[in-house]
């Protein structure tokens, strides 16, 4: 029998969350009662998240962006009082890991972004080292010819700031928030830098220095960690799994 204890054991082997300074705590952050036999996971512990996985008659969600933040209002009112409400209704247990799950290695944000992407990884940068910088599996002709092939693989439209008509052959990258990443990015000698959001500053930075910023959207470059690692953690422990991918814009 899984239970929510087992359940965690198993990220927490594989993530080691105690490594990490993080912007909340990561693992179980509600506790249901229910044995757990189906898995769902998706990106963010929204409410349409929450009821499609009530709909599925699933026992425990695992999500990238999860309910509790540092700063945050702490009482329990409004949306945060329905989300809660529903998963307590029904007995689901929900999970949640943060940084620990853009870092991973293999089953992480950065690490399956560059798999559907076509990047290998040689290298890590930025804070607690969550940036990669690699090579793509070919070299693309000039930075909107990488913007294209994002826009493509992701199904959105990608943000290309800067850059030059130079072919792109090294590219740092590093999902969700990440734009301030991007000085850092520089330092390591890439022709783009691939994230999820951008902020004015960085369009200056852009074109000031010739290296390209890709925007690709938080939600589009985070939503390929969580199904991953949920289904790695599915087969050892012989659950069933289902990702839940709720369209968001951002």
């Amino acid at each position: 029998m899984t239970n929510a204890k087992t359940l965690g054991q198993a990220f927490d082997a594989l993530l080691q969350p105690d490594k990490f300074r993080d912007y909340g705590p990561n693992g179980l952050q509600v506790e249901g009662d229910r044995e757990v036999k189906l898995l769902v996971s998706g990106v963010t512990a929204s409410r349409a998240l929450i009821e499609a996985a009530i709909e599925a008659d699933a026992d425990a969600i695992l999500v990238h962006h999860g309910l509790f933040w540092r700063g945050q209002d702490g009482r329990v009112t409004g949306w945060m009082r329905e989300r809660l409400r529903l998963l307590l209704t029904h007995g689901i247990h929900l999970f949640a890991y943060h940084l620990p799950l853009d870092a991973h290695p293999e089953w992480g944000n950065n690490a399956q972004l560059a798999r559907v992407l076509g990047l290998q990884a040689d290298g890590r940068f930025g804070e607690q080292d969550l940036g990669f910088v690699g090579t793509g599996t070919s070299t693309w002709s000039h930075p909107q010819a990488l913007a294209d092939h994002v826009a493509a693989v992701l199904g959105r439209s990608v943000t290309c700031v800067g850059g030059t008509d130079r072919p792109v052959r090294r590219v740092a990258w590093c999902t969700g928030g990440a734009q301030s990443y991007f000085e850092a990015a520089i330092a390591q000698g890439v022709d783009a830098f691939i994230t999820g959001e951008i902020s004015e500053p960085q369009a200056h930075l852009a074109q000031e220095t010739g290296v390209a910023f890709l925007a690709c959207g938080h939600h589009a470059t985070e939503r390929y960690g969580a199904p991953a690692l949920a289904a790695r953690v599915a087969q050892d422990l012989n659950l069933q799994h289902r990702f839940i991918d709720i369209a968001n814009p951002a």
